[in-house]
């Protein structure tokens, strides 16, 4: 036995599934499959905001940290790995959207 419809057109199919999407603003946009600049831009946005994130948490890390460990070697190296994904992020961000 066939299943029910449960819309009576394709317009009120799409307006309830708009509606759900609404609903759920935490839900991560679905990346299109097929190759092009609009997949592409998602990623770069993707790409940039994790970078920002990881770079994000390490400042706040080493913030924590005693002014002693921040000049040390480590924390040294630490500061120069925060540097690289402050100038990756740059990168990401001068990448022009089409």
């Amino acid at each position: 036995m066939p299943t029910p419809k449960r819309y009576e057109s394709a317009k009120q199919r799409q307006a309830a599934y708009r509606q759900r999407c609404k609903a759920r603003p935490d839900a991560a946009p679905v990346k299109p499959s097929m190759p092009g600049r609009r997949r592409w831009e998602m990623m770069r946005r993707q790409s940039l905001s994790l970078v920002e994130m990881v770079a994000q948490e390490m400042e706040t890390y080493h913030d924590q940290r005693s002014e002693q460990w921040q000049s040390s070697e480590r924390g040294e190296a630490f500061a120069e790995t925060l540097e690289s994904l402050a100038d990756i992020a740059a990168a990401l961000r001068d990448i022009p959207s089409h």
